[in-house]
């Protein structure tokens, strides 16, 4: 560390405190990263994120400046992390559900139509169960914990100091230890500092399914229940997520189970004999526009970096970027970077 570097610490080991933690130990600032739970990310809404990065898909609901730094996001990732599965995104709608797909074709771009046999050299287990899909070839997805371990473990051999079981308010580590700077990245515990923050609950289902085997993440589309499945080692699969405006942290629900494993049914029967390993909730937290971003707050003493929504495993390398550069340069800009007391 410079004379001129202030140490850090950094609140949270979800996916944005990891990013957060490596990029600025590389950078050579004294990283402190303090995680509440006594495991890593027991207590994270990171664990239950499809991990998918995917800018191009995302345009379909999300704004604009999702796609545009989601493909900076996605770059950063596959220089950083070697077991990336880089296979793309299937997107796919039942014959009755075709106007779905011809929806999300105006409302995204980076794809290419495929026909019934298109789909069948790309997935041919699903050849002859739709007639038409979208192939979002320069899209990725990776193992969600597999991941969050390897940059656990990268920001601790880049020098960082992981504390588990520590955890404080943000205001208040930086009042207890006023020579450090703090990083505020607590998802929805920093509610009581950012009014706007919101929960978002998210549901899913890991299964083992022996007879299934996909290559990438495919999407389904249909009005009701949109859902996608990501394919991880050993035949394992992430199936979900639903949306839900909602501020209950229980378990997840049987009517989500049965939507969740019905429409999985649909993409592919062979979920219909799957071993259930994990059936769980958690609740992402969004600021009003769904747009994660950066605030530094209190002369530049507390930087709070928030409101993931779907995005986390998207954009966390780019507000990992967007921070170091507002540490290294007070006249630094980026959309999403607010100076609160500017």
């Amino acid at each position: 560390m410079s004379e001129t570097q202030q140490p850090i610490t950094i609140l949270g080991a979800g996916i944005l405190g990891l990013w957060q933690a490596l990029r600025l130990a590389r950078a050579g600032f004294e990283v402190r990263l303090l995680e509440a739970s006594k495991e890593p990310f027991a207590a994270s809404a990171s664990r239950y994120a499809g991990a998918m990065l995917a800018p191009d898909c995302e345009g379909e609901a999300a704004p604009e400046i999702v796609r545009r730094y989601g493909h900076e996001g996605l770059r950063l990732w596959r220089q950083e992390y070697p077991s990336l599965v880089n296979a793309g995104t299937l997107v796919v709608a039942a014959a009755r559900d075709r106007s779905e797909l011809s929806r999300f074709a105006r409302l995204t771009s980076g794809h290419r139509m495929l026909d019934a046999d298109g789909l069948a050299a790309l997935e041919s287990e699903l050849g002859g169960r739709f007639p038409s899909g979208l192939f979002f070839e320069n899209e990725a997805h990776m193992e969600t914990l597999a991941a969050m371990r390897f940059l656990l473990d990268a920001a601790r051999a880049a020098g960082a100091d992981i504390q588990l079981a520590r955890f404080g308010d943000g205001d208040g580590a930086a009042d207890e230890d006023g020579g450090r700077i703090v990083v505020d990245c607590r998802g929805l515990a920093a509610r009581d500092r950012l009014d706007d923050l919101r929960a978002v609950r998210g549901e899913r289902i890991v299964v083992r399914a022996r007879d299934v085997d996909l290559a990438r993440p495919v999407r389904l589309l249909h009005p009701r229940h949109p859902l996608y499945v990501v394919p991880w080692p050993d035949h394992v699969f992430m199936i979900g997520a639903t949306v839900i405006e909602s501020e209950d942290d229980g378990p997840a629900t049987v009517r989500s189970a049965l939507e969740l494993m019905g429409v999985a049914y649909a993409l592919h029967p062979g979920f219909g004999e799957a071993e259930i390993l994990e059936f769980g909730a958690g609740l992402r937290p969004a600021y009003p526009d769904n747009v994660p971003r950066v605030r530094i707050e209190r002369g530049g003493r507390v930087i709070r970096v928030n409101g993931a929504y779907r995005h986390g495993f998207l954009l966390a390398p780019v507000l990992a970027d967007v921070v170091l550069g507002a540490m290294s340069n007070v006249a630094y800009a980026h959309p999403l970077l607010e100076r609160a007391d500017a």
